[in-house]
């Protein structure tokens, strides 16, 4: 799996449990999920305060692994604070 990619399971609104990972291309980071292991990855346009948490989560482990620069924290950081300004992040 290269640097840019990160990946993670999680739990749909509807109790089906999804695949999520996220590619980071040029300055943003896309989301993309599906289902079961053969399923077509499928973008996601919205992704939830969830899936951005994971993502900083993981890019924090990877930043003490010296896999990441640390200014990515601070990018990722940004951009949850711009699409759901009442979340508090750490």
């Amino acid at each position: 799996m290269p640097k840019a990619e990160i990946s993670w399971k999680r739990t749909a609104e509807d109790g089906s449990k999804l695949q999520v990972y996220a590619q980071h291309v040029g300055g943003a980071w896309l989301f993309f999920a599906r289902e079961k292991r053969f399923d077509l990855w499928r973008p996601i346009p919205k992704p939830p305060l969830e899936d951005w948490l994971e993502l900083l989560d993981a890019v924090k482990r990877l930043i003490n692994r010296q896999r990441l620069r640390p200014e990515e924290e601070a990018r990722i950081k940004k951009s949850i604070r711009e699409r759901f300004p009442e979340a508090e992040v750490v």
